[in-house]
């Protein structure tokens, strides 16, 4: 399974951005898999964002981003967007996306993920 996440940038607090996460691979065609969001900063632990489940019928999110973050996908193109509303500079971060081999289960420890994309950098000015 590869993952390419796009999207990141330079924005305004308050501002918005959507990213996403392209999925490819035999492996990934061929089974069903839960993907999430999750970001980090220099020195600190990558933390949840939030998540979907192979359908999309449910999702998850941390609640620092609840309210403000939507998380979608669409199986028939193999991407899953994060739409970031309202963003805040603490919200600086490299932006990760990642697959968990599961129909159902939104995982927020990083453990259950063995595919990750590379990251992409979002930027919030103040």
């Amino acid at each position: 399974v590869q993952l390419q996440a796009s999207g990141g940038g330079l924005v305004q607090a308050g501002g918005s951005l959507r990213l996403s996460c392209v999925a490819s691979g035999d492996s990934f065609t061929n089974s069903k898999y839960t993907i999430s969001w999750f970001r980090q900063t220099p020195g600190k632990e990558r933390d949840f964002v939030a998540g979907a489940n192979w359908s999309g019928g449910s999702t998850w999110y941390a609640d620092s981003v609840r309210g403000r973050f939507t998380v979608s996908r669409d199986n028939a193109k193999n991407t899953v967007y994060l739409h970031m509303n309202r963003l805040k500079p603490e919200e600086t971060a490299v932006y990760y996306c990642a697959a968990d081999r599961t129909e159902e289960r939104i995982a927020s420890n990083t453990g259950w993920y063995p595919y990750w994309g590379q990251g992409t950098l979002v930027t919030v000015s103040s």
